[in-house]
């Protein structure tokens, strides 16, 4: 509940209101406009300028009708969960990540449900090599058939499908490609791509170190959330590719750091391709 006292006496500037909202989401989680308004003393417009000032640092998410605290994600859901959640959103993503892939490309695809929906777009493309760290990409990219794939090994991580750490890693690092896309569970603009597994971090750095452009796929609503381990700072990034709900305040913040943003429509019915399998 939100601490009951009357607002300040004298306008706050702009630093102090934010400072003052800052603190209370911390007590209190979630705020709502209102709650905000009654607490500072200030209009509607003003409190919506402050949470889009706070989201463009990342130190606060915008949500409708408030404002809510980063979450700190301990654990990722399975890929069989994976693969239930956000469909339209990842489908959309991967249709349009998948036009920065041009024919010859030795492109790194990391392990996830929305790297996965990027390998149907890439039939009828010609000399491609792909490397990836994701049994199902494989499968997918063997239906294909005229792709050359490489899977870099390692750790296996059952409930994911993929492998992870120390060996995985070093095999990716004796590899060069000229685009690693990478995924996330967890990204903002103040902690960047984090994971809860230092394992997955490890891959994620290699691939990064061994690539000509590396772009983040990640859809929205895993924005703002954070994990214990840092992966890569959004600055690190050619591009970031997500859908259009992204917040401005978010989108702002990424432009920023000089990052291009790619915002995916949603993809319509009769413009989706073959549903990967995984």
């Amino acid at each position: 509940m939100v601490s009951t006292f009357m607002p300040p006496d004298t306008p706050l500037i702009p630093e102090q209101r934010r400072e003052m909202i800052l603190r209370q989401l911390h007590r209190d989680q979630v705020l709502s406009v209102h709650q905000l308004t009654d607490l500072l003393g200030v209009s509607h417009m003003t409190i919506r300028r402050d949470i889009a000032a706070l989201e463009h640092d990342g130190k606060a998410i915008s949500i409708a009708g408030g404002v809510r605290l980063a979450s700190h994600v301990r654990t990722e859901p399975s890929r069989i969960d994976k693969s239930t959640l956000e469909t339209g959103r990842k489908a959309s993503i991967a249709a349009l990540a998948s036009t920065l892939i041009r024919d010859e490309m030795v492109v790194y695809l990391d392990a996830g449900t929305t790297t996965l929906a990027i390998v149907p777009h890439l039939l009828g493309r010609s000399g491609l090599t792909v490397i990836t760290n994701d049994f199902a990409i494989v499968d997918e990219l063997g239906a294909i058939g005229n792709i050359d794939a490489v899977h870099i090994g390692g750790q296996i991580e059952w409930a994911n499908r993929s492998t992870v750490g120390p060996l995985a890693a070093t095999t990716l690092a004796k590899l060069n490609t000229d685009l690693a896309i990478i995924s996330a569970s967890s990204w903002s603009v103040k902690h960047g791509v984090t994971s809860p597994s230092p394992s997955k971090v490890q891959v994620k750095t290699a691939a990064l170190a061994t690539t000509s452009e590396a772009v983040l796929v990640a859809d929205s609503s895993k924005y703002g959330s954070f994990s214990l381990h840092s992966a890569i700072a959004l600055r690190e990034f050619t591009s970031i590719v997500t859908d259009g709900d992204l917040s401005e305040g978010a989108a702002g913040g990424i432009r920023d750091l000089g990052v291009q943003l790619m915002l995916a429509s949603p993809v319509e019915e009769n413009d989706r391709v073959r549903e990967p399998r995984g």
